[in-house]
């Protein structure tokens, strides 16, 4: 899987998303207006250091995860393995990439360490039902890092089905591992090794250890 530092970058960038999504308006208005909240909170509860781990799990449930594609997102990690997946499979890949994603999200939410964000200028008008924003993050003490949120139209709200992360889209990192899985064990082992990750993950381990 993942370095463990990407996978924190990656996550840190995710949790700067829209969380309160409603009808289609300004992604790039979204995305901001929502990032000072969330901000606000992390320097309240600087590193959530009561009940760390739970709490992160209880914020992306309730105000993270219903503003991700999980199934866009997938489909496009699992590449051309989608196709061969029954409806059943797909459910089962979805549920156990989304329950891998929330873990690993939560652990690095009780990283937080003063970050700030910087947006660029909103881009030109978008093209289709899709759009990127781009943002930077910055800390002390480190080189800013490139953050590209996709988003797309769903159900007329904005939802988020990739983030890019110094020019490194998640999507396309992990298909990289998915591919590896899907050639040793086909769809089925795939959503075994999800699952023996996420338990891993559940226990206070590493996504990929």
């Amino acid at each position: 899987m993942i370095r463990p530092i990407a996978i924190f970058l990656q996550a840190v960038c995710l949790l700067l998303v829209p969380l309160h999504a409603g009808a289609v308006g300004s992604p790039d208005a979204l995305v901001q207006n929502v990032t000072n909240d969330v901000l606000a909170v992390l320097r309240e509860d600087r590193g959530l250091k009561t009940d760390g781990h739970r709490k992160a799990i209880r914020i992306i449930e309730q105000k993270i995860a219903p503003h991700f594609d999980f199934q866009r997102m997938t489909r496009l990690a699992v590449g051309r393995g989608w196709r061969d997946a029954s409806p059943t499979q797909r459910k089962q890949l979805t549920q156990a990439f989304r329950t891998l994603l929330v873990r690993t999200y939560a652990n690095a939410l009780t990283r937080y360490r003063d970050q700030t964000v910087h947006f660029d200028p909103p881009a030109a008008p978008r093209q289709g039902d899709e759009v990127v924003v781009r943002s930077e993050i910055r800390q002390p003490g480190a080189q800013p890092i490139d953050l590209d949120y996709r988003l797309a139209e769903n159900g007329g709200q904005w939802k988020v089905f990739d983030v890019s992360v110094a020019g490194v889209s998640l999507v396309t990192t992990y298909r990289s591992s998915f591919a590896s899985e899907l050639a040793r064990g086909g769809t089925d082992g795939l959503i075994q090794a999800l699952r023996k990750r996420n338990d891993r993950l559940a226990n206070g381990g590493a996504a990929g250890s």
